[in-house]
């Protein structure tokens, strides 16, 4: 089973702690790390691996709702920019998901291109430093603005 798949299970177990919202194609839950504050994932909810594995409407679907995903994340978290991957073949898995990074001037620092570029630009001992593991209380007020968020977007 891929990472995205176990985590999958786990959502739907009740048991992660990160979970904002179930939408129709994919679940939005709060990077366990952020160095990006607000930097959250869309997993999609079946183990597929390309976007074009995915017939029309559904990719369609599931590209609306990560858009909405995105927004929602630049509202609650004050983003000047959203960065967005859709990777898959790291430690994951070979599993469509997305990583949306809200970003902010200097927040990489003076790595890359004087403190800009990708998010992965950073030195992943920094990034996944547990000192941006967030609390329980700062993960449960990040859960609660983001979710006021996509609830306004999903209203419309």
């Amino acid at each position: 089973m891929c990472g995205v798949c176990e985590r999958i299970k786990e959502t739907k177990d009740g048991k992660n702690p990160f979970l904002v919202k179930e939408l129709e194609t994919g679940y939005v839950v709060i990077g366990d790390y952020q160095h990006f504050r607000g930097y959250t994932l869309f997993l999609y909810k079946d183990h597929v691996v390309e976007l074009f594995d995915l017939d029309k409407e559904t990719r369609e679907k599931h590209l609306y709702e990560m858009t909405l995903v995105a927004e929602a994340v630049k509202n609650a978290f004050g983003a000047e920019k959203m960065n967005y991957e859709c990777l898959g073949n790291g430690e994951g898995g070979a599993h469509i998901h997305w990583h949306l990074f809200p970003r902010r001037a200097g927040d990489i620092e003076n790595y890359g291109n004087n403190g800009k570029g990708p998010a992965w630009c950073y030195p992943s001992e920094k990034m996944y430093s547990d000192d941006n593991k967030p609390s329980k209380e700062e993960l449960e007020d990040m859960k609660a603005k983001l979710l006021c968020e996509l609830d306004k977007l999903l209203a419309y």
